[in-house]
């Protein structure tokens, strides 16, 4: 484990604990912009992060939800301090806290961590992918037929026209279920479910998540099967999956 991998592990729990202070415990938020809810514990995570880096890694880019980008320059770390803020208001404990460092525009290294279930999983490129410190692999599933999938919410779904697809799929299933945000994902990467689709996602809702899935062997897409990063850092989505059935799920959706 590198150096950076260890900081970034011991500052994700730190921010991600930070928030249990509010979690369950009738927390304000207000709705940003993007009509996206945020509360007082998304901004105090971000910016213990924020601190963080700034002692360690002083001068180095970063790119937050909830305060933008900062400098400039190659590499760049990603911030999602509360990755499913509407789960955390509504006191389910499937959100995360979300670090992943970046170079090129290509996540390195990066860490998920679920404060409320205490769950953690981190990886670095070409360095394999671990959950709660033991390495962690996607499912061996070779076909949709009697496979687990999980999306993003039925609304973002039905408005970013992926619904029909995933209903689609659905019938050969064992079963699918709507584990949005980061949670879904995870499960792909620990082999608790065959793939995941996020309609409508940013940069740090996915950087971290993504070299996670890769080192744990599985696949990382866009609906169309290209880089869901070309597109930038905002109005992206995504497809994670054991790679076994990639091809299979895409094919469901159009281009």
């Amino acid at each position: 484990m590198t150096p950076r991998l260890e900081f970034a592990i011991q500052a994700v729990r730190a921010a991600g604990d930070s928030t249990l202070a509010h979690f369950r415990n009738r927390v304000g938020w207000e709705l940003k912009g993007d009509s996206s809810p945020v509360t007082v514990a998304d901004q105090e995570a971000e910016q213990l992060l924020r601190d963080a880096l700034a002692q360690e890694f002083p001068g180095e880019a970063i790119l937050g939800e909830e305060q933008g980008l900062t400098g400039e320059g190659t590499t760049r770390w990603i911030i999602d301090p509360i990755d499913g803020t509407k789960s955390f208001v509504s006191g389910v404990p499937l959100y995360a806290t979300l670090l992943a460092y970046e170079v090129d525009g290509l996540p390195e290294l990066g860490v998920c961590y679920f404060p409320a279930l205490g769950e953690i999983l981190y990886a670095e490129r070409g360095a394999g992918a671990f959950f709660n410190g033991e390495p962690c692999k996607v499912s061996a599933r070779g076909s949709v037929a009697g496979s687990i999938l999980a999306c993003g919410g039925p609304l973002s779904m039905i408005k970013h026209k992926r619904w029909d697809g995933f209903a689609k799929l659905s019938e050969s299933t064992l079963t699918s279920r709507t584990w949005s945000d980061a949670y879904g994902h995870a499960l792909v990467a620990t082999g608790r479910v065959d793939a995941m689709l996020d309609p409508v996602v940013s940069r740090w809702d996915l950087s971290a998540i993504r070299v996670i899935i890769e080192e744990a062997g599985g696949k990382f897409s866009d609906f169309s099967g290209g880089d869901p990063f070309e597109r930038g850092d905002f109005g992206l989505e995504a497809v994670s999956s054991n790679g076994l059935i990639h091809s299979e799920v895409l094919g469901h959706f159009s281009a």
